[in-house]
């Protein structure tokens, strides 16, 4: 390892004399550890990371840019931490969680996820509505040729200016690759059109997925949303200095697992880390099921918009005319900001016609990630949602106008203890039988051959 380090520091040194610092970064060596059963050790991942730290160029300013909260269980909080202490010995280290249309994080979601001695002051805010600069233009004709002609506009990139003004020598982008709605697999360059993203890519793509069907990308590297990501890579991000660490993990055992750390600045990295996440992430059932129970996490989701992945992800399992029951204690309200919000509470969850019609009447101006999701979000008929809530943040009301069932929270939990239970097939004593999926946000589950 040290003799391969040694060869590529002294390549990359020269190429750098020639041909600048991003295209040396686009270059570096590329490092990894996954395991196809059990878990990699902080020893296994740390080295990883310690390795990729080594093939790095030297630079005086660097942006980490993680997940947020509502990706607690990437690994993010913990890699992002490790990074700040390593690198702010020599180097003046800020982190930008990529939250997209996300709210900020607050101090307390801050320290639970990166920890209480990462300060305040080195976190910076993306505001996808003002921060932002244009970059480029991806052609419409060129979303018609990957879309198969269902998406023909053009979808404009925009990056929180940070990105592209030379305010940082070294960009770090950081989080888990695992089966996604709009993607296919998340992460890689999303992390920055859309974490780090505006308006125009945020809602285009969103709305290039929904209408290429959801259930036909989930779970796909190669997808119309992630060929429009990869133009915009090649195209306006070119000349950034941005390196991927990219992680992939389940829920094993009743906890979280790392199965795969991939470092390095090429699509490859991302190949690798998808390959491993199709492997470990999804579950292939030999039937439908009648009745799914998801719990959401409350320090995770506190928002229909980020907890509906209860949805997506489990709803290729559910027998029509069956039901979903999304047990979810820390849900207050449905969109991440009071704009998508109030959208949400106007129209609800009430399938891809309804959806269309408003958007064609002018209901989502500027806003198309809004009907997208909520096309992801109804089951078109299909099969029953029922949200259980705490009533004292989410109505009764509230959640029968945007179109799902309500449950009381605790009415959930005593009938369905999803914490006690196991993931997968379970006979309740009546002799209901359920699938449990406790922590949806990691994988896709989906019947074989389907």
């Amino acid at each position: 390892m040290e003799s391969l380090m040694k060869q590529y520091r002294k390549q990359y040194r020269k190429q750098y004399r020639k041909q600048g610092e991003s295209y040396m970064l686009k270059n570096i060596a590329e490092f990894s550890a996954q395991t196809e059963s059990g878990e990699l050790s902080s020893h296994q991942a740390v080295a990883v990371l310690d390795c990729m730290l080594e093939g790095l160029p030297k630079a005086g300013r660097i942006l980490l840019v993680p997940p947020d909260i509502t990706r607690c269980y990437s690994y993010g909080g913990v890699i992002t931490s490790y990074l700040y202490h390593r690198l702010s010995r020599d180097a003046k280290v800020r982190i930008m969680p990529a939250v997209g249309t996300h709210r900020a994080m607050s101090r307390e979601e801050q320290i639970r996820f990166f920890g209480e001695d990462v300060p305040e002051e080195v976190f910076l805010y993306h505001d996808w509505r003002k921060d932002t600069v244009p970059v480029g233009t991806v052609p419409g004709a060129y979303c018609g040729r990957v879309s198969g002609g269902r998406y023909t506009s053009d979808i404009g990139a925009e990056v929180n200016r940070c990105v592209v003004d030379g305010s940082f020598d070294l960009i770090l982008s950081i989080g888990q690759v695992v089966p996604h709605e709009v993607i296919g697999m998340s992460n890689y360059t999303k992390n920055i059109l859309v974490g780090l993203g505006g308006r125009p890519m945020i809602n285009g793509t969103h709305m290039l997925g929904a209408l290429c069907n959801l259930e036909t990308i989930m779970g796909n590297t190669d997808t119309p949303v992630r060929a429009v990501f990869d133009y915009g890579e090649e195209h306006f991000l070119r000349d950034v200095p941005l390196a991927y660490i990219l992680t992939v993990a389940s829920e094993q055992e009743g906890r979280t697992a790392l199965h795969g750390i991939f470092t390095g600045a090429s699509r490859q990295v991302y190949e690798h880390a998808a390959a491993l996440a199709k492997r470990r992430c999804i579950t292939q059932v030999e039937r439908r099921a009648k009745k799914v129970v998801a719990y959401l996490e409350p320090e995770e989701f506190s928002t229909t918009w980020v907890g509906n992945k209860a949805i997506y992800r489990t709803r290729m399992m559910i027998e029509d005319g069956g039901e979903l029951l999304v047990i979810a204690p820390g849900i207050k309200g449905f969109g991440e900001n009071p704009e998508v919000d109030g959208l949400i509470r106007r129209y609800g969850y009430k399938g891809t016609p309804y959806t269309m019609e408003l958007m064609e009447n002018g209901a989502f101006p500027g806003s198309a990630m809004v009907p997208a999701h909520m096309i992801h979000s109804s089951s078109e008929g299909r099969f029953t949602i029922t949200y259980a809530v705490n009533p004292e943040y989410v109505s009764q009301a509230e959640i029968g106008r945007i179109g799902y069932e309500f449950m009381d929270v605790k009415d959930a939990l005593a009938r369905y203890p999803v914490l006690e239970m196991e993931d997968g097939w379970q006979e309740m004593e009546d002799g209901e039988e359920v699938y449990v999926v406790k922590a949806p946000a990691l994988g896709l589950w989906r019947v074989m051959g389907a």
